[in-house]
């Protein structure tokens, strides 16, 4: 696995690296998955780089596998993942990403308070 051997694309603010024989129409709709995923309103600036590789060896289960580090503002989220097929891998890493990005967007949303305090803590009486 050689450094000659890998291609680099942007995605948005997201790198996309890959290493092995990756068909051009794989790698976009591994690229449009990543987008779809973290490409939502209210998401801070979004870096960071996603690998994928494919595997030459033929008796490999899961010759596709993939692992990024993803910076959505201040907070990191990292992803691994393998599977038989491209299109598995990238429908699965949109998931991934999808869910770790909607954990994020609504971390400070929803307080665990109720509107008013009740009244043993110096709420108002009925």
């Amino acid at each position: 696995m050689s450094i000659g051997n890998s291609a680099a694309h942007d995605a948005g603010g997201v790198r996309v690296r890959t290493r092995g024989a990756v068909p051009e129409e794989d790698l976009a709709y591994l690229r449009a998955k990543i987008d779809s995923a973290l490409d939502r309103p209210g998401l801070p600036a979004v870096t960071g780089e996603v690998r994928i590789v494919r595997a030459t060896a033929t008796h490999t289960a899961s010759p596709w596998s993939a692992g990024g580090e993803i910076r959505v503002g201040g907070e990191l989220i990292v992803v691994h993942d393998e599977e038989p097929s491209a299109r598995e891998l990238a429908d699965r890493l949109h998931d991934l990403l999808r869910a770790r990005a909607d954990r994020l967007s609504h971390r400070g949303e929803v307080a665990r308070r109720t509107a008013t305090p009740p009244p043993w803590r110096g709420g108002p009486t009925a």
